[in-house]
């Protein structure tokens, strides 16, 4: 599997990441241990999760594990905290349960300007992580999360503080909307231009569940299940510049899919890329 350099870290990750995510609440220790060692096993070695992810759960169906493979992976976590107190509590918490110090700290889910005034200002969540990298709980600080306005604020969030790493959403139902597109090429640039690492979600995302809709994964939206369509979807976001790779989406039975499309990705020319925009226009966003 292709691997990326990770921004300033240095790291080389593999283009598919391990998304804690899909760790659920009900999911045992012996699925989540398989998971996890299938992406291990296809190369994957950059693993992210969240403190809230499967109500808790994930960073404890992942500490045990981590703590066999700690020196073969990076290991990124999230608060969704905004305030210095919760957030730090928080940040001990997943420490403890991923058994050790964390490569990376984001702030999680920042989704409007105002919790990132919250988050980035004083007493917020930012002073929280920034203790956490100086008492060597973590290496870096990034932030993270979606929406229309994620491109946007994430830029703005750069001016305020040199993060290390960025995650928001790519796909082509996104792109296809030119204002979201303005800014994420603008916040891509930037990232490649100061060297902060990106991750780029929903990559696979299909549209939102409708009312009545059989929800066949636990993803919140629908995600694209079909292979043929992953890898126009993986080849898509991996072609975006300044991307280092793809988190798994919300569900272990898409892991193969994914890892599949990751190890065969092929990179799309600008009129591919533009072509495949196109194709997703009738589509539904997964943001109201």
């Amino acid at each position: 599997m292709e691997k990326r350099q990770f921004g300033r870290s240095g790291h080389m990750s593999s283009v598919a990441i391990f998304g804690g995510a899909a760790l659920h609440p009900t999911i045992t220790q012996d699925e989540a241990d398989a998971a996890l060692d299938m992406a291990l096993a296809a190369g994957v070695n950059h693993y992210d999760t969240a403190a809230s992810y499967g109500n808790g759960m994930a960073e404890t169906r992942m500490g045990p594990w981590v703590e066999k493979h700690r020196s073969e992976i990076f290991l990124g976590t999230k608060t969704g905290e905004r305030g210095y107190g919760a957030a730090w509590a928080e940040i001990n918490r997943s420490v403890a349960l991923l058994r050790g110090p964390v490569d990376l700290i984001q702030i999680h889910a920042v989704t409007t300007f105002e919790e990132l005034d919250k988050a980035t200002g004083p007493d917020g969540a930012l002073e929280a992580a920034q203790r956490a990298r100086d008492e060597g709980l973590t290496t870096y600080v990034g932030i993270t999360g979606h929406g229309w306005l994620a491109p946007a604020i994430y830029r703005e969030a750069l001016n305020r503080f040199d993060f290390d790493s960025v995650l928001f959403p790519i796909n082509g139902v996104l792109f296809g909307k030119a204002e979201y597109r303005d800014n994420a090429e603008k916040l891509l640039q930037t990232a490649q231009e100061r060297n902060v690492g990106i991750m780029a979600i929903k990559s696979i995302a299909k549209g939102p569940w409708h009312e009545g809709q059989d929800r066949t994964y636990k993803t919140w939206y629908e995600p694209h299940d079909v292979q043929d369509t992953i890898q126009q979807c993986v080849n898509f976001t991996l072609s975006q510049a300044g991307v280092t790779g793809i988190p798994i989406a919300g569900d272990t039975r898409l892991l193969p899919m994914v890892l599949k499309a990751a190890e065969n990705f092929q990179p799309m020319s600008q009129s591919e890329q533009n072509a495949w925009i196109e194709n997703c226009r009738d589509m539904e966003a997964i943001f109201a």
